[in-house]
């Protein structure tokens, strides 16, 4: 009797204990969407997460959140929503399609569908958001190809 109780300890400690491999690795798409909707809902402190060190400059968490958010105000960026595709790997890089809709007062003042592509690199074994590229013509339809 008391091996079994033991057993079963061992076994359920085992199971709250360790990660699954969902739990363990997420996603570049799924970093790709935390990522955007931290920054949709202005969580700038929480976006830092899903950065690389080089796309942070090596600020600190602080630093960099009010850097964003002055973008954010200075720029009147507003992102309605996003549509984040399958990723594409590219030596090692993870390259995510999205469809990013958006409106600020400099670049897209009617607030027009953006399409661009996120590099996604990993840093101590996680997806991290590296760089974002618009893109159009010849390599839109490479990345968007039923539109």
């Amino acid at each position: 009797m008391y091996q079994r109780v033991l057993k079963s300890f061992v076994i359920v400690a085992f199971l709250v204990c360790s990660p699954s491999a969902a739990q363990a690795e997420t996603s570049p798409e799924d970093t790709l969407r935390s990522y955007l909707k931290a920054m949709q809902e202005n969580r700038f402190s929480d976006a830092y997460q899903y950065v690389s060190s080089s796309m942070s400059r090596s600020l600190g968490q602080e630093e960099w959140a009010k850097e964003q958010q002055y973008i954010v105000q200075m720029g009147e960026v507003k992102i309605f929503g996003f549509q984040v595709f399958d990723a594409v790997m590219v030596d090692g890089k993870a390259r995510v399609p999205n469809v990013l809709k958006s409106q600020d007062k400099y670049l897209n003042q009617l607030g027009l569908d953006e399409h661009e592509v996120y590099d996604l690199v990993k840093e101590e074994g996680k997806w991290k958001v590296d760089q974002q590229t618009l893109v159009e013509g010849a390599e839109r339809r490479e990345f968007f190809p039923e539109e």
